[in-house]
């Protein structure tokens, strides 16, 4: 303690002579909104304020604005207009997915598939529906992170109504084999939904050829505002309205709109689908760039999880013999942000569930940080991270 303590005030005094500076490495969690985005979405909080639901010019000018950001959402996953609704994040996206498909199937069966390294919107709403007497298969994975297909094909029963694997992991970055996984559901006539949270902007999404029946959206991790979102329902698919009252996103879920955030949305997914290559490669090189550094000056540690199908920005490391929580608020006296796991439980002792799945000891476990790079992510800054780290 009297060394982590004199680090501390050394630190604060700046005597090491490093110019202290502010690096954000925990674009998983969640995103800066982008200049763009944000000039888009004011006028809606001003002028443009009228409800889309109002039949004089202010509410179709903003009727206007929710249609277009519905075509540009759309477009980022070559999906229909129609196929896209807003909901107050990826959290009600897959809640809505999990709820209205058990709602509306409860008398065809009884049995959901998903795995155990699913965020935990969709594996508490799972534990929710257990305790209703629905049965839940959670499928293991392999040592890279990966679902077993053969394992998900013979967990299939005549009473199983809904299959739900994430596109990509939000604390190892695997990008799961979701074609292939629904067209096991497809042949089994089984609804199929992904949670592509993580993978929106990160990874190629096109619907279409993946052949999903329901993907979970959100947008303040493509550098959109927070507390917006959107469920794809592929069109035929019917499921359980998840919230009643008005006639708002095709009667499917009332409630007045949130006009900023939807149009934030729709300009942060138009920017991600003309950013998308420079994107990857800048965030990609700089993650291998930060494994190299690391992995190489830095003595025990290791990366979990494979380094190929990953996101492009994601690093998760441990440190064995070191605490996490310590890195991270050493780290963060040095202006560095980064997690001990997801965001959603980094206040929780409890050892991560994805790293437990993994087969990570859970002592490794208690040390592992995850980085994840974004757009304004710089060289200098994986320098400084590694320097001090």
């Amino acid at each position: 303690l009297p060394q982590i303590f004199g680090i501390i005030n050394r630190i604060k005094k700046k005597e090491n002579g490093n110019k202290m500076r502010n690096v954000y490495l925990d674009y998983s969690a969640t995103t800066p909104v982008k200049d763009q985005v944000l000039q888009e979405m004011i006028p809606y909080f001003t002028e443009k304020f009228g409800n889309p639901s109002s039949l004089y010019d202010k509410g179709l000018e903003s009727k206007d604005a929710v249609t277009h950001a519905r075509e540009q959402v759309a477009e980022l996953i070559n999906a229909k207009p129609s196929e896209i609704f807003f909901t107050a994040g990826g959290t009600e996206a897959d809640n809505w997915a999990v709820f209205g498909t058990a709602e509306k199937l409860k008398a065809k069966g009884n049995h959901i598939i998903t795995t155990k390294v699913e965020h935990h919107a969709m594996l508490h709403s799972c534990a929710a529906l257990e305790k209703d007497g629905f049965e839940v298969t959670y499928l293991d994975i392999d040592k890279d992170g990966f679902v077993d297909l053969k394992q998900l094909e013979d967990s299939i029963t005549d009473k199983t109504i809904l299959i739900s694997i994430m596109l990509v992991n939000n604390e190892i970055g695997t990008i799961q084999p979701i074609k292939e996984a629904a067209a096991i559901a497809k042949r089994h006539k089984v609804l199929f939904h992904t949670d592509a949270v993580q993978g929106l902007g990160n990874v190629p999404i096109d619907v279409r050829d993946m052949g999903v029946d329901m993907m979970s959206l959100s947008s303040h991790k493509i550098y959109g505002p927070k507390g917006v979102g959107a469920l794809y329902i592929r069109k035929g698919v019917s499921i359980a309205n998840y919230m009643y009252g008005g006639a708002q996103e095709n009667r499917k879920r009332a409630g007045t709109e949130n006009l900023p955030g939807i149009v934030g949305f729709g300009k942060a997914a138009e920017l991600a689908k003309a950013n998308f290559d420079n994107h990857v490669k800048h965030c990609s090189q700089l993650r291998d760039y930060l494994k190299d550094r690391i992995i190489n000056e830095i003595p025990d540690t290791f990366v979990n999880g494979t380094m190929e199908h990953r996101h492009p920005g994601n690093l998760n490391v441990t440190f064995e013999y070191i605490e996490g929580e310590a890195i991270l608020l050493l780290l963060n006296q040095f202006g560095i942000s980064v997690s001990t796991g997801s965001a959603c439980s980094s206040a929780s002792l409890e050892p991560s569930h994805v790293l437990s799945a993994l087969g990570v000891p859970v002592e490794m476990i208690h040390g592992t940080v995850r980085f994840t790079v974004g757009d304004f992510t710089t060289k200098e800054d994986i320098d400084y991270v590694v320097d001090n780290l």
